[in-house]
């Protein structure tokens, strides 16, 4: 059985983190879920995915979830796709495993 950490991978410079966004939601929230089969960590935003603005909603949600600043979080993959990958710089994994298992507590 697969667990939300199958979606957080070592980068040299933090971790890559995959996720699964829901733009044009009725509530922010993350993590919103795990999506077992395709290892992504769910990310439900309100803004809409138009002109960058669900990308942005994306990096100050996780920078406040995770408590970085938003300058340590990036999309380095899937720009314009539900499915991204993002980096959290000066990271590591069991850093934001523990951060992402303390804000499910919190639901």
């Amino acid at each position: 059985m697969s667990t939300m950490t199958d979606a957080l991978f070592d980068d040299r410079n933090g971790t890559l983190i995959v996720i699964e966004v829901s733009p044009g939601a009725k509530s922010a929230l993350f993590p919103a879920g795990y999506n077992e089969w395709r290892k992504a960590i769910g990310c439900r935003v309100t803004a809409p995915a138009v002109d960058g603005k669900a990308n942005k909603a994306v990096i100050g949600l996780i920078s406040t979830t995770i408590g970085v600043p938003a300058s340590a979080v990036s999309i380095v993959s899937g720009l314009t796709s539900s499915q991204k990958k993002v980096r959290i710089a000066g990271v590591t994994r069991a850093q934001l495993a523990g951060q992402i298992c303390a804000g499910r507590e919190k639901e």
